[in-house]
């Protein structure tokens, strides 16, 4: 069974030789272990981890630096700190903050799909054919978050619903064609599309579940439709208690829920398997802000056990931090945590 075969089976909630895996790191923290392992080859690292996901994205249009701050092409600002190992990105209320009006909504210059490069996405399908193929960083709504300013856009949604459903239409649209047109680029080789927005903080929602109905999952939806047209599957990542979302997220369509932060109870891996875990595959769950950056390799070990346990008699599991693990997780936990993974046949 190669690393596709197995990404798939465990998707579909087939028998496998072993749990499948997925790396996901900041940039200062895989800094912190290239000089761990001695080289900075990526890919022989993925293979060295024995990582059965790979990630292809198109590239997009250079950010602009704005002097005290820098934006992107979608509009989000955000500030870069340094540290020893590199640099991490605080955002800060973006381009569409100070609007006040609809019209202003409106005459933003919104991205085309035509601003992005598509000329690696090929190659790199065709290099990472054996493996699981990930594409994309679709936000529909911790982006626009970001845009309109957090207080802004959580505002909209009561007292200017039109502003929030013209950005979560707008996005949503991009993302489609995006895609579409990537899978095409591909060659049909895109195995699974990724969707995010974190709809709770680590105790409770951000929002209410029936504002999700009324704004998001709409447009969720109709975007989960258009990837299963084309014979891929949907993840969807949205950080902390997201608990209470998940009937109405499987209910879009999504095929992957991610990341699992077990932040109370609910997000117990038990309680997960056992609610949902027929209907889902579940992707993560490493804890990243205890586990593995402060707690021993033994105590990393037990805990990939336990998630692997707790869903591989119920449901499909692709094990992987529960987030970008960040620059504080030693080298030799990330090495304990796929090398406990690759034990679990």
């Amino acid at each position: 069974m190669n690393s596709k075969e197995r990404v798939l089976a465990a998707i579909n909630k087939k028998p496998l030789d072993r749990t499948p895996s997925d790396f996901r790191a900041e940039k200062p923290t895989l800094e912190r272990l290239y000089r761990y392992v001695g080289h900075r080859d990526f890919d022989r690292l993925m293979i060295d981890l024995n990582v059965d996901i790979r990630y292809v994205d198109s590239r997009s249009p250079e950010e602009k630096n704005c002097g005290s701050y820098i934006e992107n092409y979608w509009g989000e600002r955000y500030i870069y700190y340094e540290n020893e190992w590199g640099f991490h990105r605080n955002d800060i209320p973006g381009a569409l903050a100070s609007a006040t009006s609809m019209r202003q909504i409106e005459q933003f210059t919104w991205p085309t799909v035509d601003m992005m490069s598509y000329e690696a996405v090929p190659h790199l399908c065709e290099r990472y054919e054996n493996y699981a193929i990930m594409y994309g960083f679709a936000d529909v709504f911790t982006r626009l978050c970001n845009i309109r300013g957090f207080e802004e856009f959580l505002t909209d949604m009561y007292e200017n619903p039109e502003i929030s459903d013209f950005m979560i239409r707008k996005i949503t649209d991009f993302y489609i064609e995006e895609y579409t047109k990537a899978f095409k680029v591909s060659g049909g080789r895109i195995n699974i599309f990724l969707i995010m927005g974190d709809l709770a903080t680590q105790i409770a929602p951000m929002i209410a579940p029936s504002m999700f109905d009324d704004f998001i999952g709409p447009h969720l939806k109709r975007m989960v439709e258009r990837i299963h047209d084309l014979g891929a599957y949907a993840m969807y990542h949205s950080c902390g208690e997201a608990f209470h979302f998940y009937d109405q997220l499987i209910g879009c369509g999504i095929d992957i829920l991610d990341p699992m932060q077990r932040t109370t109870e609910n997000m117990a891996p038990e309680n997960l398997a056992n609610l949902f875990g027929s209907r889902v595959c579940f992707h993560g769950g490493i804890d990243v802000q205890t586990t593995l950056p402060y707690g021993s390799e033994d105590e990393v070990r037990a805990e990939v056990r336990r998630y692997i346990r707790a869903f591989r008699e119920k449901c499909g599991y692709i094990c992987s931090s529960a987030h970008y693990m960040q620059h504080d997780t030693p080298p030799e936990n990330i090495i304990a945590l796929y090398d406990e993974i690759n034990k679990s046949g």
